[in-house]
């Protein structure tokens, strides 16, 4: 991108967003014209839909710069999450920085079944943990939607659960969400904790170590290692968690986990019908299985 002083024509935002389309087109960035909306946008301080009323006004040399800025670090493939310091989720803009993974589409499908259980259940003030919250993203979507349910947040990495703290605040439900730190069920033994959750919730890390040079770079070189990987096969987190959930779920109870698009088989065979019922995969819009669902079996039942 020239600088305005060395070419007659100004640097509107149009011409802007056309220069930085075709930019990240030949960089390989994905939804290009979409990006450089969004970080135009950040530049800018307005919401991303002004640009469009907006297509002949010239940017003042502050704006420009943090603009290009963005372009330059987004070429070398920083998330674009990363540079705004913003994602939307379930229809929230949460906080995010590398302490913490980036949400997905994909997730939300935890968020939505979540919610449906307890509204069919009729279990209202449901006790809710999500085992490594990062962002926070999945534990605040549901205090939002469910104003009734208990929430509990932990995650090993202290400044990840900075940024899940501030989120809560962000969006007012910090008085209804409980952060611990710790790895798995850890945090939720003794002090307080409840004795057993109606739901669990999880994104663990499952991308396998054998395959980190498959995935994209702006993945692997910028988003925290720990919050990816796990493994040589990418179950080191998802074993532990499926053999610790059923003690820690009441009868009757429901487990949710994102999994890896190729995981499904390995992940089934986790889960013992004598202690899991109506163990279920679905799949994301890109038709992939990624979201495991089980329910414990009711008390009356027990492992039978």
């Amino acid at each position: 991108m020239q600088d305005a002083s060395s070419n007659a024509a100004p640097w509107t935002v149009a011409r802007l967003l056309d220069w930085t389309r075709q930019h990240f087109q030949r960089q390989g960035i994905e939804s290009p014209r979409l990006c450089a909306e969004i970080l135009l946008a950040h530049a800018l301080g307005c919401p991303r839909i002004q640009l469009y009323a907006r297509f002949e006004f010239v940017p003042d040399a502050g704006a420009m710069t943090v603009f290009r800025d963005a372009v330059r670090e987004a070429g070398g493939g920083k998330p674009i999450a990363y540079l705004t310091g913003a994602k939307e989720f379930f229809s929230l803009s949460f906080d995010v920085t590398p302490d913490v993974l980036i949400p997905r589409p994909e997730t939300e499908m935890i968020v939505e079944r979540a919610i449906d259980w307890v509204r069919r259940s009729g279990q209202v003030d449901a006790a809710i943990v999500d085992i490594g919250t990062g962002s926070g993203c999945i534990a605040v979507a549901l205090a939002k939607h469910l104003p009734a349910a208990r929430l509990f947040a932990s995650d090993m990495s202290e400044t990840a659960l900075a940024v899940a703290r501030r989120n809560a605040n962000k969006h007012g439900v910090a008085g209804r969400v409980e952060f611990r730190c710790g790895s798995l069920f850890g945090p939720w033994t003794g002090d307080g904790a409840p004795p057993a959750f109606n739901v669990v919730v999880s994104n663990p890390p499952y991308i396998a170590e054998r395959g980190a040079d498959t995935v994209a770079r702006s993945v692997r070189e910028f988003e925290p290692r720990t919050a990816l990987f796990a493994g040589d096969d990418g179950l080191s987190i998802i074993r532990p968690l499926v053999a610790e959930a059923p003690r820690r779920i009441a009868p009757g109870g429901l487990f949710l986990m994102e999994i890896a698009y190729n995981q499904a088989a390995a992940v089934r065979e986790l889960f013992s019908d004598a202690v899991w019922k109506s163990v279920a995969l679905h799949r994301d819009t890109a038709g992939h299985l990624r979201v495991v669902q089980a329910h414990t079996h009711d008390a009356a039942q027990g492992g039978s």
